[in-house]
């Protein structure tokens, strides 16, 4: 190892320790129960789900789709003639 390996492992080191001494604490979220009417982001009439499931369906497959479609085009445009 020479000279210049060594300076960059102490640099590393010196900045790892210093990143070890002003990290703060992580903070969890808070452990009491949660409500206990169920999931509170959606209606009564259906519990658990949240936000509307084919929307969010319809919206992965046009990404799909479009990724598809743009992996076809840059395929098509780089391809040796």
């Amino acid at each position: 190892m020479g000279a210049g390996a060594g300076k960059l492992v102490r640099a590393g080191m010196l900045a790892l320790t210093v990143l070890l001494a002003v990290a703060a604490a992580a903070l969890a979220a808070d452990p009491t129960a949660s409500p206990a009417g169920g999931d509170v982001r959606t209606n009564p009439a259906a519990p658990g789900l949240a936000g509307d499931p084919l929307f969010a369906l319809f919206g992965v497959v046009v990404v799909g789709l479009l990724a598809v479609a743009i992996t076809l085009v840059a395929v098509r445009l780089t391809a040796r003639r």
